[in-house]
């Protein structure tokens, strides 16, 4: 339930956006210009982190929809049953587990250096634009977990049991996309 009485009662984060637009827009080119514009990352991989962010946030609105945005792109999804608990063990490009490592460092420690845990992100092949990319996606997804659990918004079945047409639609789409459908955003072509 949500935790703004003016909105519905099983609110979606387009609701609160809806409601509350200021900084929409400039949030919503964020997320693209981190998740969809081009990248040392695939945005299989990108979606992933955001989904090990939110998962180890506890945010279930978050973790549910990036999960789903990370099938759509590639992710198998065996791979989210044993991500969280240890992502070494999770069936994922070897690559990925020094920044996925970074991100919980960071997710659970925000006050701490991960210095260790940047070096690894390096020392695994990536370059410093892909670690400066990975840390920005870390501290957005802990943002947006934040909103959404101060929203009080809990996941739909959309997430819980996704259909393949529903996966493949969020193939062709971005953010400002999603907004700019939603009356929340002006300029699709950002």
């Amino acid at each position: 339930m949500s935790n703004f009485p003016s909105l519905p009662e099983n609110a979606h984060l387009s609701h609160v956006f809806q409601r509350f637009g200021k900084g929409v827009e400039p949030l919503l080119a964020l997320h693209d210009a981190l998740l969809r514009s081009p990248s040392e990352f695939s945005i299989a991989e990108r979606e992933l982190i955001a989904a090990f962010v939110s998962g180890t946030n506890s945010c279930a609105f978050c973790y549910g929809a990036h999960t789903l945005m990370a099938r759509a792109f590639g992710i198998e999804a065996d791979v989210f049953e044993t991500l969280l608990e240890d992502p070494a063990a999770a069936p994922i490009d070897a690559k990925m587990v020094p920044v996925l490592l970074l991100a919980r460092a960071l997710t659970t420690n925000p006050g701490k250096s991960p210095a260790r845990e940047a070096r690894a992100v390096l020392e695994a092949g990536w370059s410093e634009e892909s670690l400066f990319e990975a840390i920005s996606i870390v501290g957005l997804y802990n943002y947006m977990n934040r909103l959404v659990d101060g929203a009080g918004l809990v996941p739909g079945p959309e997430y819980l049991e996704p259909d393949p047409e529903h996966l493949e639609a969020r193939r062709g789409s971005t953010y400002t996309k999603w907004g700019v459908g939603l009356g929340i955003a002006s300029d699709e072509t950002r």
